[in-house]
């Protein structure tokens, strides 16, 4: 699109200028890291912003500088937690304009939730489908909504493997996990925009960039970290932009550019990264690699974004759920 934003730009960079009074946002995930970043951006701008956690007192605590921020009770891994924080905002009567799907785990052991789904696919993508789904109403309510996944480059490490999603007969791998949720949330995009875009509801997936300052890293060991260009010899986080190293502040910037930005008008179902639409990239491989920084913009992978692909992924996410 040629945005004229770079790699380096920040939340306060794409919000500059955005009048967002009168508007509601929701941010999972919005009491810290990038999440947090983009509270502090959309509020800035007049909004709003209800922010979802499942430890309600940490939110409270972690927010408690920002005025017009409010924490409600939510456990993505819990069917029935995700309905009554949706029912609860629905009975407020208010539309929601801006939802952005920023909480997220990374390369964690194998664990499951109480349904068996693989806690990575349930959290990234079940969770927030049924979330958006259930947030429907007030979405098409506010006349011109979007909704805005948080991916990663991490797609590249697998795609949604249809048959097994939750490795009951594959070998669980904590990256492959990862890459098939990161998967799912372009392809949840995708379907998305083209269910909703005549209700006034366009939805766009985003790579933020390889932020350290935050606890997404935690499953990953320091050696690997600093092996694959993450860390300093001090193990510190290396800030450079790009190569998609980024601060929190930069990190965000991309998911607030897809949440707020007018130049964006018209546009949906795209995968976004460093402040502008991500090329396609020409490989249909999965990256199977040792976890490594790449450099410059690395676009998104065709199967990512593939229409059959996203409509199979709402289908078998609909029977999934239907299954809890």
């Amino acid at each position: 699109m040629g945005s004229g934003f770079t790699a380096a730009s920040t939340a306060d960079d794409v919000i500059e200028g955005i009048d967002l009074r009168g508007k509601v946002a929701i941010v999972t995930g919005g009491y810290s890291g990038l999440g947090k970043e983009t509270v502090r951006a959309l509020r800035s701008a007049g909004a709003d912003v209800l922010v979802p956690a499942r430890d309600v007192a940490r939110a409270s605590a972690e927010l408690a500088d920002l005025d017009r921020v409010a924490v409600d009770e939510l456990d993505l891994l819990d069917p029935a937690s995700i309905d009554a924080f949706a029912d609860r905002f629905l009975a407020t009567g208010r539309p929601l304009h801006i939802l952005v799907n920023s909480a997220g785990i990374m390369a964690n052991p194998l664990t499951r939730d109480a349904r068996g789904y693989e806690s990575q696919f349930a959290t990234n993508h079940l969770g927030h489908f049924q979330l958006t789904r259930r947030l429907l109403p007030a979405l098409r309510r506010a006349d011109g909504a979007r909704v805005v996944a948080v991916s990663s480059r991490g797609h590249r490490y697998s795609a949604v493997d249809f048959g097994d999603p939750n490795f009951e007969h594959r070998e669980y791998t904590p990256w492959s996990a990862y890459g098939q949720s990161k998967t799912a949330n372009v392809l949840f995009a995708v379907e998305l925009d083209e269910r909703e875009r005549a209700n006034g509801i366009r939805a766009f997936a985003v790579h933020p960039g390889s932020i350290m300052d935050t606890n997404l890293s935690r499953f990953t060991d320091r050696e690997s970290l600093r092996n694959g260009g993450f860390l300093d010899e001090n193990d510190q986080p290396v800030i450079d932009p790009a190569r998609g190293l980024k601060t929190p502040e930069q990190g965000a910037a991309t998911q607030v550019w897809c949440a707020v930005s007018p130049q964006l008008d018209g546009f949906g179902g795209v995968y976004c990264e460093d402040v502008d639409i991500a090329p396609l990239r020409s490989s249909k491989e999965p990256d199977v690699g040792v976890v490594t920084v790449v450099r410059g913009t690395y676009g998104v992978l065709p199967y990512a974004v593939d229409r059959d692909n996203a409509r199979r992924l709402w289908k078998l996410s609909e029977e999934l759920l239907d299954r809890s």
